[in-house]
């Protein structure tokens, strides 16, 4: 099948023959860009199979809006079509009414399994592990093994990561497929080389458990009670929303926004207004600290003019530079290249990565400045751009650092909280630089 690029067409002929030729992956890319009404239209001319395929592939905020707009007996056949960890994902963008509805209409043994997910912590890992594993005992025979495989395969999340445990259901390892392939049919699965140390508990952030299959290249993890009991698997698709749910969070904070938590198209415009004013406002009053400055430094402005023609290049260069720091550490500690045990070396290392930025940017100023007005004025810039270019450096990498040891979010101390302290103390050492150099 062909990929198709452009939107849906709006030809009832032509759309039938785009949702012929197109594969379910684009044809939901598509329809998370369309409204709700087009949406579910186009939705109702799929075969049930291939509805229930491109619904899998929709966002948990998409998921919901369809089934809200559908008959009940359209939604509950999508929902119960997905696996427990998908459903309940999207179980939470509905209200409690709606989700013990939607939890009724299931099988006995898969609304134990869905509502047994929904009962750990949010951010958990026991909230995304699928419960739709195969395990294999480890007094099995590769032979029994293989056959397990063969009987039961069809209805588990995936059948490449097989975990062991003993008759008590308790972890011993993991192994994958290939390896019990490869190895003899009369050998016992507890003699073959297996993983030992790849489980996580149900309790374990989600984050925690995502970087780790990312890192150790892993198909999935095994999930695991407190007692070591086998209770699911995380795999690596889920791994990778996880991942990419935290970057965008990161990013959002990174920006000054709070995270929409939703595809751009599934919130409205005042819930884009509400995820916004509140930081905008926050950073309003933060910079009033460089207002004040200003104010007390009043009479050094009044005397050298020429003073306030360089204050937006000076905070405008701090300010960069802080938030090029704080990114740069805010993102190595998402990966974990940077702990919060590094704090003394980082600070360091960014002091003298700004020191070099703000000497490179004062030997070309002070020619420049020399040239237009005078000695005093350009030793004064060059020495400022110095001084603020390293504190810069400094105040940005450290905040971060600072934020994760007080269990805030580093991202939310990054750029722009960064830039509006840089600002502030910024002006004040220009304003030190100038007095000192220049008498005032």
């Amino acid at each position: 099948m062909s990929k198709a690029t452009t939107a849906p067409p709006e030809s009832a002929v032509e759309l039938a023959q785009w949702l012929k030729d197109t594969d379910e992956v684009t044809i939901a890319a598509e329809l998370d860009h369309l409204d709700v009404e087009p949406r579910t239209e186009i939705f109702r001319q799929l075969s049930p199979d291939r509805a229930a395929d491109i619904f899998d592939y929709l966002e948990p905020a998409i998921q919901a809006q369809m089934l809200t707009a559908m008959d009940s007996g359209e939604a509950f056949a999508l929902f119960e079509e997905l696996e427990p960890d998908d459903q309940a994902r999207l179980l939470e963008e509905f209200e409690p009414g709606q989700v013990a509805t939607f939890l009724n209409i299931l099988s006995p043994e898969d609304r134990t399994a869905t509502a047994l997910l929904l009962d750990y912590p949010a951010e958990s890992a026991g909230r995304i592990m699928s419960p739709n594993f195969l395990a294999l005992r480890a007094d099995m025979t590769v032979a029994e093994a293989l056959s397990l495989v063969r009987s039961e395969g069809e209805d588990v999340e995936t059948i490449y990561f097989l975990p062991i445990v003993d008759e008590a259901g308790h972890l011993l390892g993991s192994i994958e497929l290939e390896s019990l392939v490869m190895a003899e049919m009369s050998d016992r699965v507890r003699d073959l080389e297996y993983l030992k140390s790849d489980s996580f508990s149900v309790r374990d952030d989600q984050e925690e458990v995502a970087r780790y299959i990312q890192s150790a290249d892993s198909i999935a993890v095994s999930v695991v009670e407190d007692d070591d009991t086998l209770v699911g698997i995380v795999t690596v698709d889920d791994a990778m929303d996880i991942i990419q749910r935290e970057e965008t969070e990161d990013i959002a904070r990174a920006s000054a926004v709070a995270p929409l938590g939703k595809p751009y198209f599934a919130v409205t415009s005042l819930q884009l207004v509400r995820s916004r004013i509140v930081w905008l406002s926050m950073l309003a009053i933060a910079a009033t600290l460089t207002v004040n400055v200003l104010t007390a430094f009043e009479a050094t402005l009044e005397q050298v003019v020429t003073l306030a023609l360089f204050i937006p290049l000076l905070i405008g260069i701090g300010g960069n530079t802080g938030a090029q720091s704080a990114t740069t550490i805010v993102r190595a500690l998402a990966v974990d290249d940077v702990r919060t045990s590094d704090l003394v070396r980082v600070g360091l290392r960014e002091s003298g990565v700004g020191l070099l930025l703000g000497g490179s940017l004062a030997i070309a100023a002070y020619f420049i400045v020399y040239f237009i007005f005078d000695q005093d004025i350009a030793l004064v810039v060059s020495l400022t751009l110095v001084a603020i270019c390293t504190l810069a450096a400094l105040v940005g990498s450290l905040m971060p650092l600072i934020a994760r040891m007080i269990n805030v979010d580093p991202a939310v101390i990054s750029a722009p909280f960064v830039t509006t302290i840089v600002d502030a103390s910024g002006l004040i050492v220009y304003f030190m630089i100038a007095t000192a150099v220049m008498g005032l």
